[in-house]
């Protein structure tokens, strides 16, 4: 007997669905754009070349980079405040764990595109008297930037993904509702095909704004 495709019930739980992909789309670019802002720090801080600094740095990263999400999220969530004394909410943890993992992955990003650019663009800066801070606002990070762009996109775009793991903690990202609703009609098909189509339309749009990235710059 084939399957009857029913989505008229969500209608009633537009709220529901509403406040979850709000709760999505808020965590990604919050942590998105906390993550650039602490990933651009740790980049910096490396490649000023100082081993008492870059050591822990690296070990951050690494450590950050070769977990899972999942993984972190639940040791951020129930050992983290174990650690330090201080109990953390859902949304607290969820927001600390986005944020370092993404600037991990955001930190080498940015590394590796002011490594890339040519020495002699620094000689010949310093040959004309430039001090580090301009040479590298007015010389280096313009090239760089072009270079980082469709990767920092594309970085962004998994951290979108990754907000769908926040349903572990119970944040009431879209996933979760999802959850509800399908606990509350016991029609997992609809509500989850439903989920798939919203993050479609989301990130879609991301993807394809990173490979028009990737191939204006490329000419």
């Amino acid at each position: 007997m084939p399957y009857e495709w029913d989505f008229s019930f969500l209608l009633p739980y537009s709220r529901l669905i509403g406040i979850g992909a709000a709760y999505t789309a808020g965590f990604t670019v919050v942590t998105a754009a906390a993550g650039l802002v602490v990933g651009g720090a740790i980049a910096m801080a490396r490649l000023a070349g100082l081993r008492l600094v870059s050591i822990p740095l690296i070990a951050l990263v690494e450590v950050f980079r070769c977990t899972p999400v999942l993984v972190q999220l639940v040791w951020c969530y129930y050992a983290l405040p174990i650690l330090i004394g201080v109990e953390l909410s859902p949304a607290t943890a969820a927001f600390v764990t986005l944020t370092l993992y993404g600037a991990a992955f955001y930190a080498e990003i940015i590394r590796g595109g002011i490594a890339s650019i040519d020495p002699g663009q620094w000689d010949a800066g310093r040959a004309l008297g430039m001090r580090r801070a301009a040479l590298m606002r007015r010389i280096v990070l313009p090239q760089a930037l072009r270079r980082m762009l469709p990767p920092l996109v594309n970085q962004t775009v998994l951290q979108l993904k990754n907000t769908s793991l926040l349903s572990v903690l119970a944040v009431p990202d879209l996933l979760y509702q999802g959850q509800l609703i399908t606990s509350a009609t016991y029609r997992p098909l609809e509500t989850y095909t439903m989920i798939a189509v919203i993050y479609f339309l989301i990130l879609f749009p991301l993807t394809a704004f990173a490979r028009h990235l990737e191939r204006r710059l490329a000419r």
